[in-house]
């Protein structure tokens, strides 16, 4: 029986298991976007579908309607009360050319910035639904070629060098849903949740190459600064993170109004085809709390969960439970120090982290190391690990018996032996 409860014993709101409605209400006012000038001809309206939005959000709201077809468009930027249904075989498809996505001030790893607009932009949006049969498509071929060109030129380049726009970000925005959609080619992450509360992101597709064109950094769902979120019933095949934890980054990062803390976040019922991770705390990540990732199978990931531990920022992570997965990783744990593009900030000293309440339970998996943990105190502290009910094959079972305060063993075999 699943835990009703989260690791630190609340209980799991009503909200996370009551219906919601992903029906297109016949009832309700439909402005098809056929019906305002935007055609399923290869051009881009950006400036159409806008119009159209504002249009909707002035006379009270409504759903915008994506028939069959493809149609083509820049950054838009919806309004309270504006929901997008893209229908069974209708395609909202993103310009490859960045000059349809204009700068504007935006959050983006874990800092508020001048940078690009995701292809759906919505900001205290209360209520919002993305939701349909249909497929909204970043069309990333272009800058996926472009990011490993430069990477070639300069290999230090950053992820924000080559410009190229999210998918969809949502920020400041209450009981949001996001259903049964096919998010695909994202050219950097392709779902972004940003100070949101309460949202559901179910029965949704979302898929980036790894290869013969590696999609970089395409992120199926970030995270970040948000409380209340259940994503369930997803299939998840991206050249990145599957679920990644945001937050902020940095010395100074705890204090930054900007930044914040992840709580209560459920996930569950998914599939992994492929990923690097399917559960990860960070790059650019504070606190976390109340983390639960269950009932999922997993055919190929790099790693189960991972812990990447921010040598320039404070970090906790807490009270994370993992139970009830089936399949083959490479890592089951990844706890190792992260020091991709840190900034000290003039600061000598490295903040301590801290990682406890960090539960394993009732898995089947096949990994090629068991727990890739490098103890590492004098940046970070790993405490109170429980590992229960676990059959694991693996061809690293050693790992460091001083890496954690408290390690709990219960009834684990490692390649048939306990």
């Amino acid at each position: 029986m699943l835990q009703t409860t989260f690791p630190d014993r609340t209980p799991i709101d009503d909200w996370f298991f009551s219906p919601f409605n992903a029906e297109l209400d016949q009832n309700a006012k439909q402005y098809i976007i056929t019906d305002h000038g935007i055609c399923d001809d290869g051009k881009v309206y950006t400036e159409k579908f806008q119009e159209l939005i504002d249009r909707v959000s002035e006379n009270g709201g409504g759903v915008i309607v994506v028939p069959a077809g493809t149609y083509f468009s820049g950054a838009l930027f919806f309004k309270p009360g504006v929901d997008l249904y893209v229908s069974e075989n209708g395609v909202l498809k993103g310009s490859d050319d960045i000059t349809d996505y204009p700068l504007c001030t935006t959050r983006i790893e874990g800092e508020v910035c001048k940078y690009f607009p995701a292809l759906i932009n919505a900001d205290g949006c209360d209520g919002l639904r993305i939701f349909g049969k249909g497929t909204i498509d970043g069309n990333g071929e272009r800058s996926w070629k472009a990011f490993w060109l430069r990477r070639r030129w300069n290999p230090k380049c950053t992820n924000k060098d080559e410009q190229r726009p999210r998918l969809i970000f949502i920020s400041n925005s209450n009981n949001v849903l996001i259903h049964g959609l096919k998010l695909q080619n994202s050219h950097f992450w392709t779902n972004h949740f940003y100070k949101c509360r309460f949202v559901k992101f179910v029965d949704c597709r979302v898929y980036s190459p790894e290869k013969p064109i590696g999609a970089p950094s395409t992120d199926a769902v970030d995270i970040d600064a948000c409380s209340d979120v259940l994503i369930k019933n997803c299939w998840f095949h991206v050249n990145d993170d599957a679920i990644a934890l945001k937050g902020g980054k940095g010395p100074d990062a705890a204090i930054l109004p900007e930044n914040g803390a992840n709580q209560r976040i459920l996930i569950e019922d998914c599939e992994y085809d492929f990923c690097h991770s399917c559960l990860t705390c960070g790059s650019e990540s504070i606190h976390n709390r109340n983390v639960i990732l269950r009932n999922v199978k997993v055919s190929s990931a790099y790693q189960l969960l991972w812990l990447k531990m921010r040598t320039d920022t404070p970090q906790h992570y807490e009270y994370i439970t993992v139970e009830n997965v089936k399949g083959n990783v490479n890592d089951l744990v990844n706890i190792n120090p992260w020091k991709q593009f840190f900034n000290m900030k003039g600061m000598d000293t490295v903040p301590i982290s801290h990682a406890d309440n960090i539960t394993i339970k009732n898995c089947d998996i096949v990994c090629q190391k068991y727990l890739n943990i490098k103890p590492e105190k004098e940046q970070y502290i790993l405490s109170d690990f429980t590992l229960e009910n676990l059959n694991v094959k693996t061809k690293h079972p050693d790992y460091p018996k001083d890496a954690v305060n408290n390690l709990v063993i219960n009834n684990v075999r490692i390649n048939a032996a306990e």
